[in-house]
C-alpha cells in the first residue's frame, strides 16, 4: 500500500493517505477508513483521526454524512 522508511517520521502526512485513500477506494464509512490508515500509522488514535476528518471537511475537501447511529460515510469532494 504506502511504504514507511522510518518508524518515527511518517513520509506522509495523515491528510494526505486520507485524500489518497478516498480517491483510490472512492467512498468509505469511517470505520473502514480508519482501518485503512492504521496499516500506516499504527499508533493513530480515532480522536485524532477525527479531528482530522474535520480540518478536510471544513477545508472542503471531503464530506461526511450520518448513514445510521455511530456510522458515517466519508467521501471525497470533486473540483470541477
Amino acid at each position: 500500500m504506502f511504504e514507511i522508511t522510518s518508524k518515527t517520521w511518517k513520509t506522509l502526512p495523515l491528510h494526505t493517505v486520507i485524500l489518497e485513500l478516498l480517491q483510490r477506494k472512492g467512498p468509505a464509512t469511517d470505520s473502514e477508513l480508519f482501518k485503512m490508515i492504521k496499516e500506516v500509522y499504527s499508533d493513530l488514535s480515532f480522536s485524532s483521526y477525527n479531528k482530522e476528518l474535520m480540518r478536510l471537511e471544513i477545508e472542503g475537501l471531503i464530506h461526511v454524512s450520518a448513514l445510521t447511529k455511530g456510522k458515517r460515510r466519508v467521501e471525497l469532494i470533486k473540483n470541477t
